[in-house]
């Protein structure tokens, strides 16, 4: 891990966990550092991710499951003809409206873990074959799976990143808290 992740207060569960899912977040949003909106969409493997599509897709799956825990209707609900948009940008989007929309949905995130009566409290998993039926999830397996969703992806945006410009995640560490590699 590139950066330190702060020890919650004792017992503050919901910080660290937040702070853990903030940690993934930030690699994300890391590997857009100086790009431009045109290297930020490439594709330099056989994949189809690039950076701007992976930054888009992870804002819109924690608002996914964030609208499921609070058990709401998803604004950005997804189709299957709609699906594949969810790792472009298309429409006039950019990396700075991407980072916009997730920073709200980061908030929003934050305010609900941090309202909710316990992390113990449940919400139904919608049907799906790779869900079991009728199953239900804590809001501690919630932010677990946002750990493991998120970070899943910033591993992907290591890789895209250091394909397109040779940049690994300790120089833009470094590139974001203003120094140059090896700062």
């Amino acid at each position: 891990m590139v950066t330190h992740v702060p020890a919650e207060a004792h017992g503050d569960e919901r910080g660290a966990l937040l702070s853990f899912v903030e940690a993934q977040r930030g690699a994300i949003r890391r590997s857009v550092l100086g790009l431009s909106e045109e290297q930020a969409a490439g594709r330099p493997s056989a994949s189809e991710l690039s950076l701007s599509g992976l930054l888009k897709h992870v804002a819109e799956v924690e608002l996914t499951w964030l609208r499921m825990a609070q058990q709401q209707p998803n604004e950005r609900q997804r189709s299957k003809e709609t699906w594949s948009d969810s790792f472009r940008l298309v429409d006039g989007e950019t990396i700075e409206s991407a980072l916009a929309f997730w920073a709200s949905v980061s908030k929003e995130t934050e305010e609900f873990i941090r309202s909710v009566p316990s992390l113990d409290d449940t919400f139904p998993l919608p049907p799906a074959p790779w869900f079991p039926k009728d199953g239900r999830v804590s809001m501690r397996w919630l932010m677990l799976h946002l750990v493991e969703e998120i970070g899943r992806h910033a591993g992907h945006a290591d890789i895209i990143r250091e394909s397109l410009d040779g940049k690994g995640a300790f120089d833009l560490v470094a590139l974001a808290q203003g120094g140059g590699p090896g700062a």
